[in-house]
């Protein structure tokens, strides 16, 4: 059951304020690139508004419940990868901007395929030393990093859209096709850096280093989510 406004602390309600800011955003946007006849935009910032309630799909699917900063974080991601870099170009404003998220988003999938084993693991349901659960990690962020890679490959090909900042090299008389290779293999490699963070954190936060900021997630996960880690008898 939701809890009302007033009952919510400081980080749930700039969560709600920040989710709401987000999704006006969005509709404003939507409304003016309807008037602009600009379609293509506008499936993008329709995603980008469906996404936004992939946190409480989520929830309700697996019941679980997500800390507030969990899903702050996820919707920073899809509002700054999808909208912001998309129709209103950070991309292109920011040489960083895709190098900056495709880092962070290595470090919070590493992260994610981290707790997916290790709540099995606390739950008595898998056994593995500190190391093969960290390659896991590893090998789970890496993973979705080259399905993202190919997402923007299918974009680009079917959409006609310039994820991988190929498409118009030709009209800039840039006919050099190692430049789209090297986007996408930038992308993989700080991909394979932040996974490499988040996997040898939680692997010295399995020997009991428990400090820091991953201490400080997996903490408040397992106090959202106490069935989760019960051991099985």
């Amino acid at each position: 059951m939701k809890k009302s406004f007033r009952r919510l602390n400081k980080i749930e309600k700039f969560h709600f304020v920040f989710t709401s800011l987000i999704r006006i955003t969005l509709v404003i946007a939507a409304s003016l690139t309807i008037y602009e006849r600009n379609w293509m935009a506008l499936f993008v910032i329709a995603l980008t508004f469906f996404l936004t309630f992939l946190p409480a799909v989520i929830e309700k699917k697996y019941r679980i419940d997500l800390p507030a900063e969990f899903e702050i974080i996820i919707l920073l991601f899809i509002y700054a990868g999808i909208f912001l870099g998309g129709p209103r170009n950070f991309y292109y404003l920011f040489w960083w901007w895709d190098s900056l998220l495709h880092f962070f988003s290595g470090v919070a999938l590493g992260f994610s395929g981290f707790l997916i084993l290790y709540v099995f693991y606390k739950k008595g349901k898998f056994k593995a030393n500190p190391r093969t659960i960290a390659f896991f990690a590893f090998c789970f962020a890496l993973a979705l990093g080259a399905i993202w890679e190919i997402f923007e490959f299918g974009i680009d090909y079917f959409l006609s859209y310039n994820m991988q900042e190929s498409r118009y090299l030709g009209t800039l008389e840039l006919c050099n096709t190692w430049l789209g290779v090297r986007d996408t293999m930038i992308d993989l490699i700080l991909d394979t850096i932040g996974a490499l963070i988040a996997s040898i954190s939680g692997y010295f936060y399995l020997k009991k280093d428990e400090k820091g900021v991953l201490n400080y997630f997996i903490k408040k996960f397992e106090k959202n989510n106490p069935y989760l880690f019960r051991k099985i008898k």
